[in-house]
């Protein structure tokens, strides 16, 4: 696997100029996946902006300045105040962000951005092949966690406190256990001092995998965060699924707590490999449409854990072809007229597609991952979407 990331890193890119970009979810729509409202496409893509921003922290010479000020799209958010950033470290189990203040009259909220890593691959193959067991309240073992972090039985919800045969990603628990002491006393205060602000979790790639292990601890303080990420990995097993689907309802509609969104084309979310005992959990909506812009049509509420008519699907989804003998020039015209007859049936397995790390694991809404003005230069000519209701959005 690692030859094969390796290889994808140095020959894959130039690749694509030679054989077309296919997608990987080929399932047509059931009538059981309705779209999803403009207000609903509004707010993710807002959130995708400002997880966008989140790429800042960890730059140097960069990052991100109060008020809220940096060289990517903070300019958008008026009425954002940064509290502060946080980067526990360049590891591949170590984790950026910052957390921002929403004031009236902009929704009030207090924001917690998980950024993603472009080693996100890496990550889930070094570390995933070893789960841990998942305990709803941290311990603290190793001393590395602050006491005024700690949380304690008698602070959990009861009725989901008990993860019965859990086991979660070693790789990511890590990274959040990392995380806490960063963010826990921050949100803790700010949480007495606004407590009608809007907890409101969101995360791209690893940073995606963290806001969830993040959320479910909040969620057992009892703090109810709202959680938006984008491009998550598995992060547990079947157990764990099933915590997850138990501590958050599911809605069709804004109030909604956990929205997983995924891409057609982005392999992370199949990853890490279900034969490795990972599996999804609900609360995914799904961009159907393989390119820049999504619009509302292509953007699709699923149902349950794994909706073959999502991301889900690409794992069964395509055939497996056979490539003829190429001997010498004789035989160009025949592979030819393989290529030809073939390619549109043909069907490299979803999870291999590790060139789509460049492209497709970033495009949700915009291209992320550029700490630039104006975000990646594929987007200076696009513009936000219209805020009124039941308009269609303008890009």
């Amino acid at each position: 696997m690692r030859t094969l990331l390796t290889l994808a890193g140095t020959f894959l890119p130039c690749l694509g100029s030679v054989i077309p970009q296919i997608p990987i979810g080929t399932s047509s729509l059931s009538a059981t996946n309705a779209n999803i409202s403009v207000e609903l496409f509004n707010d993710l893509e807002e959130l995708s902006r400002l997880v966008d921003i989140s790429y800042c922290v960890g730059l140097t010479g960069v990052g991100i300045q109060k008020p809220f000020q940096c060289a990517s799209r903070c300019s958008d958010f008026e009425n954002f105040e940064l509290v502060t950033t946080w980067n526990t470290g360049q590891l591949m189990s170590d984790s950026c962000g910052y957390i921002a203040l929403s004031h009236p009259p902009s929704a009030p909220r207090i924001i917690l951005a998980f950024r993603g890593t472009y080693s996100v691959a890496n990550t889930i193959i070094d570390l995933s092949t070893v789960p841990q067991e998942y305990v709803p309240y941290p311990g603290d073992e190793d001393g590395s966690v602050e006491t005024a972090t700690k949380l304690s039985k008698r602070d959990i919800d009861p009725l989901k406190a008990e993860c019965t045969d859990c086991t979660v990603h070693m790789g990511f628990m890590r990274s959040w256990q990392h995380t806490r002491p960063s963010v826990l006393p921050q949100v803790e205060q700010l949480k007495q001092m606004y407590p009608d602000y809007q907890l409101t979790l969101v995360g791209h790639s690893l940073g995606g995998a963290v806001a969830a292990l993040a959320s479910l601890e909040f969620q057992g303080r009892g703090w109810n965060p709202q959680v938006t990420t984008f491009g998550e990995p598995r992060v547990g097993n079947q157990g764990l699924t099933e915590y997850f689907d138990k501590t958050f309802v599911r809605d069709r509609d804004l109030n909604g707590r956990y929205r997983r969104v995924t891409h057609v084309d982005d392999p992370v979310p199949l990853l890490p490999l279900t034969e490795w005992g990972y599996t999804p959990h609900a609360g995914e909506v799904y961009i159907s449409k393989p390119d820049l812009s999504p619009e509302v049509p292509d953007v699709h509420y699923c149902k349950g854990d794994t909706d073959p008519d999502c991301i889900a699907g690409a794992e069964v989804d395509g055939k497996t072809l056979t490539m003829p003998a190429i001997d010498q020039e004789a035989d160009l015209e025949s592979f030819k007229d393989w290529w030809n007859e073939s390619k549109d049936a043909l069907s490299v397995p979803a999870r291999w597609r590790i060139w789509q790390l460049f492209f497709a694991h970033r495009d949700y809404f915009w291209r992320l991952g550029l700490c630039i003005p104006g975000g990646d230069p594929k987007d200076w000519y696009r513009k936000y979407p219209h805020d009124d209701v039941g308009e269609s959005p303008e890009l």
